[in-house]
């Protein structure tokens, strides 16, 4: 699989990595460990280096379940993982205290089974703390060689352009796919001035541009989906038009719907890594089959047309989450 490099930093990854959540949070029940151990390795086998999780998904369990299953291949693989809420809880405040950021490396080390994380994220943006001070933290755990790169995640321009100005920031980890495209008012510019890489979580918008789901599907009572605007019955209704312009698109170049909005975003900067993630063996295969799909400029072009005239509806996170949204 080919490589790409996050912006400036220099940090090569394959040009489609892993997010690795859903297999042990979010999206219902957890996958049994070896399944998804084995999920993990058919991915290293299929050319992907570039493997995504964070101390909240499980909690913890989701960095142990990534720190056995690459263990024996850990100096080839990148290892993403992320900083930033109380006690590495998703249902806690935010928390980037610099004390805190410490204590949250330690125990992401010990789970990863590493002395170093690749590329380490601020998982939300903490108003309480300056930015300065969490990239400052972040750069010192840089020079003692703890943590390799810097990222932000769902950061705003200003608390990008804050922490750049202190440490270098090698990635933004946020929502972008043709589900969500609110990164190219302000961000993606952003970036490209500063050399800063984004690699796009549910860049397939949460499963739905897979055409897997309709509004007649039904999540388990644990997928976090059955709270979120965007995937209530009616909104499911109103958005499949912009899945049934994906299934004209992939009918013409004999791929899937799935493949062509991960090729969609591959073609829009040279310095884009998304990370889709699946519990699948038979989607998995999919998704990397998305790098040798060519998209050429008039296919981008014909896409583009076609998707300014679908208005999605619904809100992407419900109110709670809205408010952890740095602007």
């Amino acid at each position: 699989m080919q490589k790409r490099t996050l912006g400036n930093s220099g940090l090569e990854v394959s040009v489609l990595g892993l997010g690795c959540m859903g297999l042990s949070y979010g999206y219902g029940p957890a996958t049994d460990k070896q399944e998804a151990i084995n999920l993990i390795h058919a991915a290293y086998e299929q050319g992907l280096t570039f493997f995504d999780t964070a101390e909240v998904y499980g909690p913890f369990t989701n960095e142990e379940l990534l720190g056995e299953a690459l263990a024996p291949l850990r100096e080839k693989v990148v290892i993403a993982t992320k900083f930033g809420f109380l006690d590495g809880n998703a249902g806690n405040p935010v928390d980037s205290r610099p004390e805190s950021i410490r204590k949250a490396l330690e125990g992401s080390l010990k789970r990863l089974k590493t002395e170093y994380v690749d590329l380490y994220y601020q998982h939300r943006v903490d108003l309480n703390v300056p930015m300065e001070d969490v990239a400052g933290t972040v750069k010192e755990l840089i020079q003692e060689g703890k943590v390799k790169h810097f990222g932000l995640s769902e950061a705003g321009v200003q608390s990008i352009r804050k922490a750049h100005a202190v440490q270098p920031v090698a990635a933004l980890q946020s929502e972008y796919s043709l589900f969500w495209r609110e990164p190219e008012r302000e961000i993606i510019p952003t970036l490209e001035e500063l050399g800063i890489g984004f690699v796009p979580f549910s860049p397939l918008g949460k499963g739905f541009l897979t055409g897997a789901i309709t509004e007649q599907t039904q999540f388990d009572s644990s997928d976090f989906r059955n709270v979120v605007p965007r995937f209530s019955e009616e909104n499911r209704k109103a958005n499949q038009a912009l899945v049934d312009l994906l299934k004209t698109i992939a009918a013409e170049k004999n791929a899937t719907p799935a493949q062509i909005a991960l090729a969609w975003l591959l073609a829009q900067k040279p310095w884009i890594a998304p990370i889709p993630g699946t519990t699948k063996l038979h989607r998995l295969q999919e998704n990397t089959g998305a790098a040798s799909v060519n998209l050429t400029a008039d296919d981008v072009q014909k896409i583009e047309e076609a998707a300014s005239r679908i208005e999605i509806q619904g809100e992407r996170y419900p109110a709670h989450m809205q408010k952890r949204i740095d602007r």
